[in-house]
């Protein structure tokens, strides 16, 4: 048995290299090279009138007559629930620790394309969702693929992948996360963790979407500005190492990082392939989860639901991974050999006084995992239910809560990492439906900034 999962461990390691090596990463940011250069680079061309049409418009509800089941704040909520997670605090740390200060850089880089790759995701999740027998909107990849392309078979690919992925990536790593956290800081029992992180996640996500859109709108605010501040506030007290911090970013993006402390060295591709993969597991633009919250929002037309898509980008990655990454350099943590969750507990713990630093990183990595927890749950379920039928739903969140305590205790390691495969798998039947369906994209983008914006 134990030769049995070590051969499927190498396979599976083999593929993932594959997977998640330099051409996926090519072919993930060329997509969203080329939707910046198709629409002139709406999102900058377009920035004021993003933040205006997203982040000004947080509290207001949406008109009686647009169809959906939830507000476009709250799509966005559940999206970014899922999106600012362990990768905003031990993503970006391995990234620095493995790719120098220049893997930041290319982060940037990975972000400013991929807010139109997610853009360009939610458009067609709006434009090509439908109704459930129950009479709530679904969408995503799979019923673009399907409905937009004729290509079933890609959609049932994409919902093979998701369905099975969501257990890996949005449940077990997170539980695990949370789990070493609290055991670390607070000596609490990874068992312990487990049950009550699946309790109070049973409570939200078996009251099925509009549950956890309610929750989420009013965790996901608290959560970021909680770490958000915490990270000024250590940037305040190190302002002197700012500037410094800068110019470690873009002279390594450029420039081989020496070994030096404990950092082993990095060369220039390194901090280019880290720098962009870290980008892409946090915010996950191109990947296609975040679509099936989307298509469920409250909105007139796909274009300005797809505006949120490029904000939900924004916010994840040059706001909230940025703030993480000047904490780690400013610190002057960052080559301490330290990687991961604890490379940022460090740069925390540096940078604020007492222990302090460990309880924001502990409290911060519990509320952005419980709350990737909730929204990777229903993104599962919805590639559950497009395979099998609604009836699936309920089947789906009650394996869901278990698989969270074994994931604390740091049960079915293999999974993890089949999961990761799965995972970055789920974005090549999606970048085929970006590729191939660009051209709805940009008349519909052409339609509403002609028809809808005075």
């Amino acid at each position: 048995m134990l030769g049995f999962i070590n051969a499927i461990e190498k396979i599976n390691g083999t593929i993932n290299s594959y997977v998640w090596g330099p051409p996926m990463l090519v072919l993930l940011v060329g997509t969203g090279i080329y939707y910046s250069f198709r629409t002139n680079f709406l999102q900058v061309r377009r920035f004021g009138f993003t933040m205006k049409e997203t982040l000004m418009k947080i509290f207001e509800k949406p008109e009686a007559s647009e169809e959906g089941d939830i507000t476009p704040f709250q799509a966005l909520s559940t999206a970014l629930a899922a999106t600012i997670g362990t990768g905003n605090i031990a993503g970006v740390a391995t990234a620095i620790a493995l790719g120098g200060p220049g893997a930041i850089f290319w982060m940037w880089v990975s972000a400013f394309f991929g807010m139109l790759t997610k853009f360009a995701e939610v458009v067609l999740a709006i434009q090509y969702r439908e109704k459930n027998k129950e009479g709530s909107f679904v969408g995503g990849p799979m019923y673009y693929i399907e409905k937009g392309l004729g290509m079933k078979w890609l959609a049932v690919l994409f919902s093979i992948f998701g369905g099975i992925a969501a257990f890996g990536i949005g449940n077990m790593v997170q539980s695990n996360s949370v789990a070493a956290a609290l055991e670390t800081t607070f000596k609490i029992d990874p068992l312990i963790t487990g049950i009550v992180l699946a309790v109070a996640a049973g409570l939200v996500i078996l009251g099925g979407l509009k549950r956890i859109a309610s929750v989420t709108e009013r965790l996901v605010p608290i959560m970021a500005v909680f770490y958000i501040i915490g990270a000024l506030v250590i940037l305040l007290l190190n302002i002197s190492g700012i500037p410094n911090a800068f110019a470690l970013i873009f002279k390594h993006a450029f420039t081989p990082a020496a070994a030096g402390g404990g950092f082993a060295g990095a060369t220039i591709m390194m901090a280019m392939r880290y720098g962009v993969a870290r980008g892409v597991f946090s915010n996950e633009a191109g990947l296609g989860s975040a679509p099936i919250a989307h298509a469920a929002a409250k909105t007139d037309h796909p274009v300005r639901q797809g505006l949120w898509g490029i904000f939900e980008v924004f916010a994840d990655t040059i706001v909230i991974c940025t703030l993480t990454a000047l904490t780690i350099l400013s610190t002057g943590v960052w080559n301490s050999g330290v990687t991961g969750a604890a490379l940022t507990t460090k740069a925390f713990s540096t940078g604020l006084p007492g222990t302090w630093g460990g309880i924001i990183v502990s409290i911060g990595i519990l509320l952005f995992a419980f709350s990737t927890i909730l929204s990777w749950a229903y993104y599962g379920e919805k590639c559950a239910e497009y395979l099998l039928g609604s009836n699936i739903n309920k089947y789906y969140r009650i394996l869901w809560l278990p698989a969270i305590v074994v994931g604390a205790i740091g049960g079915l390691e293999l999974i993890w990492h089949l999961a990761d495969t799965l995972n970055g798998l789920m974005a090549i039947p999606n970048l085929v439906g970006l590729v191939l369906l660009s051209g709805v994209v940009f008349k519909l983008t052409k339609e509403f900034f002609a028809t809808k914006v005075k």
